[in-house]
């Protein structure tokens, strides 16, 4: 299982279990311990990870954060962890204190379904007040799965994460504005577009038309967008569908030539034939060659299969269908042998002339 599996598995395993654990420390054991191993950490090893890591800060001794993930000897990222249902919003200032006395580079806040992930890309040794990386395991998206790998035990780098951290932060801070514009398009943001189309002075009362304008323009424009994807997703589709009906047709006309109808699966035909017409017109009874097997059905229809015939091969034999559409094979040395299973073959028939 790779590990966008194992992430996604254990958003599952949160959601079934979450209303079931009542305190931090079952949250803790439950949620958070298998996130860090997922992560490829030994939660038992205490070179790796230490619970209850000491950090005293300024005359508090002894002040202890959830887990320190420790490489080379040195504490890399300090782990606060709160009760599922807690808002993380209350407790970010904890860990903010804890990051300030440590030489962790990295700082992640979670309550086993919230997880924020913090650094210092703002000031150094303090910690920034909003997260570079925030992700909810049970709607993470694949680029988040991605940047979260980063922390992974075996790719782990800390310029490297922090290079990217930067970028990752403001990109994430322009998107939430961006949808806060979106549904709710403020006075600066309205003039900016109201300015380049209005002819003349943008009063209060031009401001007021435009925040509407405004606003169902952007959701116009978003439509269109979503649209003119579908549109390139079916077109995309509807090639794709095209070619592998080519690819079969193309494989049906190289089967069809490769089916030989013989002169014995045609007097096998025949016999068959001559027993069921003691009960029908014989214009009913009717055959269809394929690679494998020769068979005679009634109506031409595949569903009112009578019996097959595999005459091709060193043992030759007639297969009847039960009534659990399971094919009972009967080895017949000739074709006369066919008569023997008269009884058998009527069976079938009145089973499907009911």
């Amino acid at each position: 299982m790779d590990f966008k599996d194992q992430i996604k598995q254990l958003g599952d395993r949160v959601n079934k279990l979450k209303d079931q654990i009542h305190t931090e420390e079952a949250t803790k054991n439950a949620f958070i311990m298998p996130f860090i191993q997922y992560l490829g950490y030994d939660v038992f090893n205490s070179l790796e990870v230490v619970p209850e890591y000491v950090t005293d800060i300024g005359t508090k001794k002894g002040e202890k954060i959830d887990y320190a993930i420790f490489k080379d000897g040195n504490p890399t990222i300090l782990i606060e962890c709160k009760h599922w249902a807690q808002n993380l919003n209350l407790h970010d200032g904890q860990l903010l204190r804890y990051f300030h006395v440590s030489k962790a580079k990295f700082g992640l806040l979670t309550n086993g379904i919230t997880y924020r992930f913090y650094s210092d890309l703002v000031q150094a040794n303090k910690m920034d007040e909003k997260p570079f990386l925030e992700f909810n395991i049970n709607e993470i998206k694949d680029n988040q799965i991605e940047e979260h790998k980063k922390f992974h035990k075996t790719i782990f780098d800390a310029d490297s994460i922090t290079n990217t951290a930067s970028e990752l932060k403001y990109t994430n801070e322009l998107k939430q504005l961006f949808q806060q514009e979106i549904s709710n398009p403020s006075t600066d943001f309205v003039k900016h577009f109201a300015r380049q189309v209005y002819p003349s002075v943008v009063t209060a009362k031009v401001l007021e038309q435009f925040t509407n304008l405004t606003k169902k323009s952007i959701q116009q424009h978003i439509s269109d967008l979503i649209t003119e994807r579908l549109k390139i997703a079916l077109t995309k589709e509807d090639e794709k569908t095209k070619e592998q009906e080519a690819i079969q047709a193309e494989q049906s006309a190289s089967d069809e030539i490769k089916i030989i109808t013989t002169e014995e699966e045609l007097e096998g035909f025949m016999i068959v034939k001559t027993i069921l017409r003691q009960k029908i017109n014989a214009s009913r009874v009717t055959y269809r060659d394929a690679q494998s097997y020769f068979a005679v059905l009634l109506d031409d229809n595949n569903r009112k299969t009578i019996c097959r015939l595999y005459l091709n091969g060193v043992k030759r034999y007639l297969a009847i269908i039960d009534d659990q559409k399971k094919e009972i094979k009967n080895e017949i040395t000739s074709l006369d042998d066919i008569f023997l299973y008269s009884d058998e073959l009527l069976k079938k028939l009145d089973f499907y002339d009911k």
